[in-house]
């Protein structure tokens, strides 16, 4: 009993220091991701203001702001350009001519070459939006870098401070930077987030990194209770475990693990067997409502019967890497499935998702080729989605992205919006289709500031002639938005089918060539029984 005690008691304090230790180490990682953006985006503001400075057009016409509105789409990182005038909007991409005083912006600092900084400059001020701005003159722009994803790790917040260095003075009037909540613990003083490096103040970490470029310091903060709340408490878990059982070390270090390794090897074995299961989502025509393709979503139940949804499946697999086997078998029972429907509809098409990690997999193109081979279809058929950040600063995904258009693929981006969103992205790319980004669609209706960019983003769509798909659709006025657009825009939503099995799918779409063979006065014809009795292993509703 006694050596159980104090087995458990070593352990908990060593688990503590390694918790403490990782989240530490995640924090660090996460606000250098942060700072390097803020530095290539502070980069591409300086090139910008230079273009604004050099507009052969004059001052807030209609075609300086059509010249704005192509630097913002041609830009990665920028939001907004156009001019100020003693603290006030003149004009500017976004918000045209104000003609009404929209409030002063007070500058954080100015650099010896009259550029002068903001925390917060925008048209129309939104504080839950991070948003920097610089000014040189009266031309301006506003940037938000794309913060990376989670690590997934712990929960994080980040904080954003400004630390100009000695060549840079405070402007005048300076707006003062919010202060950092006090820490609890002994120490009640606010950090000094201007300084590099790890901090922990009373039960508080901090992780803060600074630009290079621009005087901006970011930190990434969470509390020591939510370190032990996110993979960092498995340690102390493991500890007592450990500590009860009497193998004090071993257990610790396997109960860190052994929730992850655990569905790990699940997932690798569900891949092995073939049983993850498709559901497929419809595609419309906006205009007519008949279907034109399909989404295939994979889904899989756990061993234990949990269903596992695919943002935490597919995340282990790319983790782990074997993200490229679970494509590999969607792919194969997609084209499966959809096999006799492809050959026999040729204005239908059928969608998959592949990662960043497929596009970069040397045999990624031999396997699709011999999948389209295998299922006698064309390549057009069969359309590649890509996510955005897929292929950022991935030369070996735009080769294989430009493969595979030379072999027929359409390639639309998915989630759009919610990434890089650059015209200059997108021409590189020569992509076919962009999926609008759900939080577009949700904000049509509302007072969001999100819907004004709607027109915007369908307007460089149609300059670019690029399909769209609006993604999220959930009600008729949703959906008369675009169908009013006065171009073919197609949709995917709840509002027009949810994911099903293959089975209630191909019903669907018998049901819609009844309806339209009857509209024609021609008499009705039975599926194909290979259709039919096509069904899935599992289906999950």
């Amino acid at each position: 009993m006694t050596m159980a005690v104090a087995g458990m008691a070593a352990g908990c304090l060593l688990g503590y220091a390694i918790a403490i230790y990782l989240a530490e180490s995640w924090l660090d990682e996460y606000s250098t991701l942060v700072a390097q953006q803020q530095d290539a985006a502070s980069e591409e503001a300086t090139k910008a203001l230079a273009s604004i400075k050099a507009s052969p057009h004059p001052a807030c016409s209609d075609a300086e702001l059509a010249y704005f509105r192509e630097l913002v789409f041609r830009s990665t990182y920028l939001k907004d350009a156009g001019r100020i005038h003693g603290g006030k909007i003149d004009c500017s991409a976004t918000a045209d001519r104000p003609g009404r005083s929209i409030g002063q912006f007070a500058p954080e600092f100015s650099q010896q070459d009259g550029t002068v900084a903001y925390s917060n400059l925008l048209p129309i001020r939104d504080p839950g939006l991070k948003r920097a701005g610089l000014q040189l003159g009266n031309a301006y722009v506003v940037f938000a870098p794309q913060e990376p994803a989670s690590l997934g790790h712990i929960p994080m917040r980040l904080i954003f401070t400004m630390n100009p260095p000695s060549s840079q003075t405070p402007a005048a009037p300076v707006a003062p930077v919010a202060p950092v909540a006090a820490a609890r613990g002994p120490h009640p003083q606010a950090p000094d987030l201007t300084v590099e490096g790890t901090l922990r103040q009373g039960d508080t970490l901090y992780a803060t990194r600074c630009s290079s470029a621009f005087f901006k310091c970011v930190t990434a903060t969470t509390t020591v209770p939510e370190a032990f709340q996110g993979e960092g408490g498995m340690a102390v878990g493991g500890t007592i475990l450990g500590g009860l059982s009497g193998g004090l070390l071993g257990m610790m270090i396997a109960f860190i693990f052994s929730r992850s390794l655990n569905m790990e090897q699940q997932l690798r074995r569900a891949v092995a067997g073939d049983s993850l299961d498709l559901n497929y989502q419809p595609i419309v025509s906006m205009d007519s409502e008949r279907i034109v393709g399909a989404e295939a979503l994979a889904r899989w139940v756990d061993e234990d019967g949990s269903v596992v949804g695919p943002d935490v499946f597919i995340k282990i697999a790319e983790a782990r890497g074997f993200v490229t086997q679970v494509t590999r078998l969607i792919i194969r029972r997609a084209l499966k499935d959809f096999g006799e429907t492809l050959r026999t509809r040729a204005d239908f098409r059928l969608s998959v998702n592949v990662t960043a990690q497929d596009l970069c997999d040397p045999g990624f193109l031999p396997m699709l080729d011999e999948a389209v081979k295998k299922a006698r279809i064309t390549p057009k058929s069969l359309v590649i989605e890509i996510t955005e950040s897929s292929t950022a600063n991935r030369a070996d995904a735009m080769e294989t992205i430009r493969e595979l258009r030379w072999r027929g693929h359409s390639i639309h981006i998915d989630d759009f919006g919610t990434g890089y969103s650059s015209l200059s992205y997108l021409l590189y790319l020569n992509v076919d289709c962009i999926k609008v980004d759900q939080a577009f669609t949700k904000a049509i209706g509302t007072e969001s500031v999100t819907v004004a960019i709607l027109p915007q983003i369908l307007a460089m769509a149609e300059a670019l002639k690029m399909g769209v798909v609006a993604e999220g659709v959930e009600t008729e006025q949703q959906a008369n938005y675009f169908s009013g657009s006065g171009r073919e825009i197609h949709g995917q939503g709840w509002l027009f089918g949810r994911p099903v099995p293959l089975h209630e799918f191909l019903q669907l779409l018998e049901e819609q060539g009844v309806k339209a063979r009857a509209s024609a006065g021609v008499p009705p014809s039975p599926m194909p029984k290979s259709e039919l009795l096509q069904m899935p292993h599992r289906s999950i509703a």
